[in-house]
Formats: structure tokens, sequence, C-alpha cells
């Protein structure tokens, strides 16, 4: 059975923080991913939003889009007034032939303030869990009725974070809304990501392997920390570097017949950790694991 594997941007440069490698083209990017191994890309803030633009570098670099984060504010929103904000990116998506809609909902998120530590971050209140999951459920119905699947991504720092956030979410909301599988952000939540993939495989249809580097999460937790001071630690690498030991999950997904994208997300100061560097690091060790569990990559 084969697997895809793609990159996230965001090692070469952040979105949220755009003085970080803020001066490497995209070029530089799109090539050293392709020149690591891999076979995808997601979409990240320093493409432009042209898709014959985007399809023209995709082309040239002879890689694919899976998908790119959205961030929405449906916690804040009307489901309509979220749909609407929604169409450029859900335009751009299938004029390139994305396979999900990365969906993140940043209500409130403290992910890039500077100071707030992750203890203060926005939480659901029990008496806004029912709206929230009817609302989520509705968007999910209409990517599904497009044929662009919502991916649902857990997050430090916004409403949606904790292993019991996540079972809630899933639990309350109808089979069309996936979920997106990050490692290193249920570890950093300090959940159980085995316990949560094996229970909800079958609704994961993205996955994001981001590693943790153990002694700097653990200092983060007990500084308690804000999110950005706990990247610019270097919290966050890539598989093969950080902790988290890949292939008892890779060997889930092969017997639930996962062979969607496995996309390697580590955001970190290029200046610190080469982009090129890292990216092979998490290539090899992604394909040593993958093969060994009986994946053709």
């Amino acid at each position: 059975m084969k697997i895809n594997l793609g990159i996230a941007p965001i090692a070469w440069s952040n979105d949220d923080m755009p003085d970080l490698g803020g001066d490497t083209p995209i070029e530089t990017c799109l090539f050293e991913a392709r020149s690591a191994g891999f076979r995808g890309i997601e979409l990240g803030g320093k493409f432009p939003r042209n898709p014959g633009t985007i399809k023209y570098l995709l082309n040239k670099f002879n890689l694919e889009m899976p998908g790119g984060w959205y961030g929405a504010h449906l916690n804040e929103r009307s489901v309509e007034e979220e749909w609407q904000a929604m169409q450029n990116q859900i335009e751009l998506h299938k004029l390139i032939n994305s396979s999900v809609f990365i969906f993140a909902d940043v209500s409130g998120s403290i992910q890039g303030e500077p100071i707030i530590p992750l203890s203060k971050r926005p939480i659901l209140k029990d008496n806004e869990w029912d709206d929230y999951c009817n609302k989520i459920s509705e968007i999910s119905k209409r990517l599904s009725d497009i044929g662009l699947p919502m991916s649902y991504h857990e997050h430090m720092g916004t409403i949606i974070q904790s292993e019991q956030d996540v079972y809630r979410l899933l639990d309350n909301t109808d089979d069309k809304t996936s979920l997106l599988f990050d490692t290193g952000h249920i570890l950093f939540a300090e959940g159980d990501y085995e316990s949560i993939l094996k229970k909800y495989v079958s609704r994961v249809n993205h996955v994001h392997c981001k590693d943790i580097r153990k002694e700097i999460l653990n200092r983060s937790l007990s500084n308690d920390s804000s999110f950005r001071d706990s990247f610019l630690e270097g919290v966050f690498t890539v598989p093969g570097d950080g902790c988290i030991n890949y292939k008892p999950l890779f060997e889930t997904l092969h017997d639930n017949k996962y062979s969607k994208w496995l996309i390697v997300e580590a955001e970190q100061d290029p200046k610190k950790a080469n982009p090129l560097k890292y990216a092979k690091i998490g290539y090899k060790y992604l394909n040593r694991m993958l093969t060994e569990v009986g994946y053709q990559v």
C-alpha cells in the first residue's frame, strides 16, 4: 500500500512570525522540499494566492498541494459568515485539486501571543459545546458536498487543544467531520496520541508528523510558557529528532488502510534549524519507519 509524504513550508518561513525566514523565497522552499524527497507541500503564507501561479510553481518543482491552514472564527461567527469567509481558500484548493480543507478555529486563540501562558487559552463552556458542534457539522457537510472534506486541526492555544476536547468534538459531530491528527500538538497538550489514533482512526483524513524535544516540553509545561516562546525555544522538531516513536502509529494507520498524506510539520527558527537539513532527517526517518510496517513510499 502506498502512502504520500509531504512537508509544510513553516520550516522555511513562519506565517505567525514573518521575521522567521522572511527573506527566504518560496522557490527555495519548494526546491529544497523536493530535494529532500517529498512529493507534496502544504499552502503557506509565502505562496501567491493566484491559483494559476501556484499551479505553475507546483509543476515546476513536481509537487502536489494536499491542503493548507485556514484560521476560522466559527465560535464567534454564524455558519453563513464563516462559509462566506472561507470561499477564497475553497476556490483556491478546488482549482489546484487539494484533497482536504484544513480547518482550525482561532477564535480567541493565544498561539501567537508572546507573553500569554498556555494555561490562559480559550475554553468552551459546557453550554457552548452543542451549538459549536452543530456549526462544525454543518460546515463539514458543505465541504463534503463540494468534494473538499474538512480536516479539523486540534492546536495548542485554541478552543480544541486537549485530548478531552478532541473526544468531545468528534463524539458530537457527524462522520463528515474528520480529524487532522497532529502528534506534536497532542503530546504538547499532554494527550495520549496512540489512544486517540486507535479510537478515531476512521475519522482521520490527514496527518501532521510533528515531533517533540521532551526536555524543552517539560520545561515549557513547568514554566507555563507561551506557545510562541515554546517553539522559539525549540520544542518542536521533525520525526527522528524528537521523543515520539512513530512506528506503532504507522502500524495503526497501515492496519486501517490509511493511504493519504503524512506531512512533516515542525515550526522552528530556520537560523537555528536549517530547513533542508531537518527536512532530510524527517524524510529519512519516515521512509524507514513506513517501509518497516509495510508501506510503499
